[in-house]
This record gives structure tokens, sequence and C-alpha cells, in this order.
């Protein structure tokens, strides 16, 4: 990945964090990794955990941010979670899927993505 991809996901995932927070979400953890793969955001507001997928575009010339949650990183990022919920020792609570979609500095979340 180049440094400039890698920048771009990092402010992403920056503008992301800060719109959970700002709805009241208490961020339980960032770009948590495992064998499985990477979860970039996980956050907790009252009984519901979610779980994020950022994606972040510098243009839309490879289609917008959203179509590259794709069925196989839908199924992946599913796995993740029951791992990280184990990881932390969370049962019971409510979980979400979301996708934050970033695009020239501005976040647009789908609560409920898949």
């Amino acid at each position: 990945m180049t440094r400039e991809r890698r920048a771009l996901g990092i402010a992403g995932e920056d503008l992301a964090t800060t719109w959970y927070e700002q709805q009241g979400y208490e961020v339980l953890a960032r770009n948590w990794r495992c064998r499985q793969g990477e979860l970039d955001l996980v956050v907790r507001r009252g009984d519901v955990v979610v779980f994020c997928e950022v994606k972040s575009r510098s243009s839309l010339l490879f289609g917008s941010p959203f179509e590259a949650v794709t069925f196989d990183k839908r199924r992946r990022l599913r796995a993740l979670a029951t791992a990280w919920l184990r990881h932390a020792g969370i049962r019971s609570e409510e979980i979400r899927f979301d996708v934050a979609g970033v695009l020239d500095g501005s976040v647009e979340v789908i609560e409920a993505a898949f």
C-alpha cells in the first residue's frame, strides 16, 4: 500500500471516529487485528455494538466507497466481529454492521448496511 493511500485511509478512519463520537458512541477499538484480518472501527452506544468498515476514496473513478464492501468482505467482517466479541468478552449485546464512506473529506455512514 502506498503512503498516500494509507494516509487517506487514516484520515477517513479519523473522520468516521469523530462522526460516531458526535453521535454519542464510545470507541471500543480501532484497527483491531487478528489472524483473520482487521476491523476498522468498533463503537458502542447503550447496548448496541457497531462494527464499522471505513472506505475512503479520493474520487469516484473506481466507484463509490460503498461499492468496495463486497459479499466476501461482509462475510469476513462477520467472522472478525465474532472473534472480537470473543476476545473482548462481550456476549449479549446487540450488534450492527455499518459502512462509512469518506469522499473529499466528507463522511457518510450507512447504519445497518448489512
